[in-house]
This record gives structure tokens, C-alpha cells and sequence, in this order.
């Protein structure tokens, strides 16, 4: 396959509700965060008390950060490993519950906020646009959120060509592609966004784990060794003197409105 078609082919029909499932405790541990000031800009315009369901969930980072703000989540997950480690770190306010972006057996204009959380690029735009139609309320918004990796940064920089050579340039490499759909659906309106600076630290074992979260990296054979040396010598020329490197994103917040239907 030519890296032209790798990069245009669709995430969501590469396995998307399993692939992490040999992931998940490096997930846990090593992924990042996001800024407060990006949850501040989603929730900006709400009057609490309101619901969210967050969607592709994976372990909760995002749903936990919402529940937080005192927001009643219900975060959707089809990926069993990953949901049942979300479950295992849920706090009250989160209600997890077996779905898809596509089918989110959720009731119709029952759910106040709808966020993704770096999972839209692995849905079925279309479906997925009009499922979270349905579930919104009139008033309701969509937020679709991106850690992106800073290229401007020089260690995150050296670390992303790092990833794409272990990775042949998978496709997900391009994932803010993925947005494309928001510009062009019928169900929402008026979108904006908005980017907020963020930083992971991490030690050598947070680096390498940080890596192995990622899917479409590999977990053994050359390819493997290959990239576990690469990472230590990246660390090795980085850490700062209390031994940690910076992973540098820019993370942007896509905030839309839904689309009331005339009726």
C-alpha cells in the first residue's frame, strides 16, 4: 500500500473496538491528561447541574476530569479491557456502559454534552454525527478533543518521527484528518476551536509505556527492539537533571452546537 492510500484509509475499519485491548494497563498508567483550561472551554457555557456522555471512553481519564466539575458522565466504551479498567477507577459520578459512537443505546435528547476524547477518528463519521444528534438535547453541544504532539518541540518532534517509522506511517499518524467531517455534517453548527498548550512528564519507563499504549506500535521482534532503543537513546539525549523529558502537545478542543430540526 502506497503511503498516500495508508493515509487515507479509514480509521474505523481497522479494528477499532479491540485493538486496544493488550494495551490497557500501559494506557492507565502513561497516557496523557488534558489541560484544565480545555475542560473550562467545553464547559464554558452550561449551567450545571447537566449530562455528558463521553464517547470511546477508553479508562476514563477524560470521563473522571468531567465528573470532577460535578457532571453526571456516562462514558461509553465496546472495548471490555478497557471499560472494565475504567470501571475499576470510577468515581460516583460516572456511569459506564457497553456502546459504540454509532449505536450508543442512549435515549433520544436525553444527554446535555457529548465529548470524544482522541477516539473520533476511529468512528463512522456520518453515523456517529447523527447518533449524537439523537442523543442531544436541542440546546445540546459536541466537543471533540485532540492532544496533538507539538512538531515545534524538538523532543516531541524527534518522538513523532520515532512513532512513524515504528509504525510504517499508520494511517492514525494523521488522525486530525479526522475532523474533516465536523465541517461537513448537517447535524451540527458553529464550530469552533479553541487549543491549549500541555505537558507529560515522564521518566524513562513512563516514555517507553507511553509508546506502548499507542496500537499500532509494535510489542516484539526487531521492529520492537528497534524502537525501544531508539526511545532510550531519545531520553538519553533530553532528561533534563532530575531525569525526566517533557512530551510537548497542543491540545484542541472542537466545540459545536446540534443542529435544531425544524419541525
Amino acid at each position: 500500500m502506497s503511503e498516500t492510500n495508508k493515509e487515507l484509509t479509514p480509521l474505523h475499519t481497522l479494528n477499532p473496538q479491540n485493538r486496544f485491548s493488550d494495551r490497557v494497563e500501559d494506557y492507565v498508567k502513561y497516557r496523557p491528561s488534558y489541560p484544565a483550561a480545555a475542560i473550562d472551554q467545553i464547559l464554558e457555557n452550561f449551567t450545571l447541574p447537566i449530562a455528558a456522555a463521553d464517547i470511546g471512553a477508553g479508562t476514563g481519564i477524560s470521563s473522571r476530569l468531567l465528573a470532577a466539575r460535578s457532571i453526571k458522565v456516562i462514558a461509553i466504551e465496546p472495548n471490555t479491557e478497557m471499560r472494565n479498567a475504567g470501571i475499576r477507577d470510577a468515581t460516583a459520578l460516572v456511569e459506564w456502559k457497553d456502546g459504540t459512537a454509532e449505536n450508543t443505546n442512549l435515549p433520544k435528547a436525553s444527554i446535555d454534552l457529548v465529548t470524544c476524547f482522541q477516539s473520533f477518528h476511529w468512528f463512522t463519521p456520518e453515523t456517529t454525527l447523527a447518533e449524537f444528534r439523537r442523543i442531544l438535547k436541542p440546546e445540546g453541544k459536541l466537543a471533540v478533543v485532540y492532544n496533538n504532539r507539538d512538531k515545534n518541540d524538538e523532543f516531541t518532534a524527534e518522538y513523532s518521527r520515532i512513532v512513524r517509522e515504528a509504525s510504517k506511517n499508520h494511517p492514525a499518524e494523521a488522525k486530525t484528518k479526522s475532523v474533516e467531517p465536523l465541517k461537513e455534517t448537517a447535524c451540527f453548527k458553529n464550530f469552533e476551536e479553541y487549543k491549549f498548550v500541555y505537558q507529560q512528564e515522564l521518566d524513562l519507563t513512563g516514555l517507553i509505556g507511553r509508546a506502548m499504549s499507542v496500537s499500532y506500535l509494535p510489542k516484539s521482534g526487531e521492529g520492537y527492539d528497534q524502537l525501544i532503543s531508539d526511545l532510550e537513546n531519545l531520553y538519553q539525549r533530553f532528561k533534563n537533571p532530575q531525569d525526566f523529558v517533557y512530551m510537548t502537545y497542543f491540545t484542541s478542543v472542537h466545540l459545536g452546537e446540534a443542529v435544531v430540526n425544524e419541525q
